[in-house]
């Protein structure tokens, strides 16, 4: 019989500190299994992963996508609704919900009727660690990798991060770029950080590389809300062909020519916001322009 194999008991009367010491190694055992029990209770794993899966899915695939942002401010029920059923009608792929400065207190209710109304994927983009829902499906953990702002490349994560995790939410860490869209935008004020020139093409690739290489999951170049110009096709392109991981692109776009462009150019998904709100109509156009870009076979 090997020595592991006598009881206990056996092993208290060859030695009579042996029990002390099975006592204490049972104790341990039980304390680390309660240590365990509840860091999985507090913070759920493993992260969840299923929308960015269908991200990289997509891009390999050559499949363009089209999200409808909603600023909470911006929208009531009645809106709501409408948008909702245009996005349904017109193959939207997800609802964006978020934006520089969410000043109402109706995220919640704004994302359950989105939900309760649709099954498309609802993404918080959010412009704070206090925009957080737990009624979405995911959210965009943006680090602003274009800006020299300490707060918005860790130092809110670094607040927010235990309730992030805590959320439920599936987490996607995303390199977010601010390019100049010709006029002062929220985004760019409320970041205090200069926009990338819209004709530094090289900055913006190499700016995206080492987000992908710190490991982001995801590239957001936003020429910001109300821009009067776009991320032109050049940029893209090049900020395209030099990343793997997949690209999104926002901030400007009105009308479905430019985000068919943007496609081509090498975007993953187009995000439009502040064309939408002036005329929600334009969605189904967007979305057939976007969806009509090629697939790779």
């Amino acid at each position: 019989m090997a020595w592991a194999d006598i009881p206990a008991c056996s092993h208290s009367k060859l030695n009579p500190y042996l029990s002390a010491d099975y006592e204490f190694k049972g104790g341990f055992r039980l304390l680390t299994k309660t240590f365990l029990h509840f860091c999985r209770s507090t913070y759920p794993l493993p992260m969840k992963q299923a929308l960015y899966q269908s991200f990289i899915e997509k891009k390999k695939a050559g499949q363009k996508s089209f999200a409808v942002l909603i600023d909470p401010d911006k929208v009531d029920a009645e809106k709501i609704d409408q948008l909702v059923t245009l996005a349904s009608d017109s193959g939207v792929d997800y609802f964006f919900v978020g934006g520089s400065l969410v000043i109402s207190s109706h995220l919640d209710e704004c994302i359950r009727q989105i939900k309760t109304s649709c099954s498309i994927p609802v993404l918080l983009f959010p412009g704070s660690p206090s925009q957080i829902s737990k009624y979405a499906d995911a959210l965009l953990y943006l680090s602003l990798i274009s800006g020299r702002n300490p707060e918005l490349l860790i130092g809110q994560h670094v607040i927010s991060a235990p309730f992030v995790k805590k959320s439920g939410l599936e987490i996607i860490p995303t390199g977010y770029m601010v390019v100049d869209g010709g006029a002062p935008t929220t985004v760019s004020y409320i970041s205090n950080a200069t926009p990338i020139p819209a004709d530094k093409n090289d900055i913006a690739m190499c700016t995206a590389m080492a987000g992908e290489m710190l490991g982001m999951k995801l590239i957001y170049m936003d020429a910001g809300s109300g821009a009067k110009k776009a991320i032109s096709e050049q940029m893209i392109e090049k900020v395209a062909k030099h990343i793997d991981i997949p690209l999104i692109i926002g901030g400007g776009i009105t009308e479905p020519e430019k985000a068919y462009r943007n496609c081509k150019a090498g975007a993953d998904l187009i995000v439009v916001g502040n064309a939408i709100e002036k005329d929600p109509h334009l969605i189904k156009e967007i979305s057939n322009a976007i969806h009509s870009v090629a697939v790779n076979v």
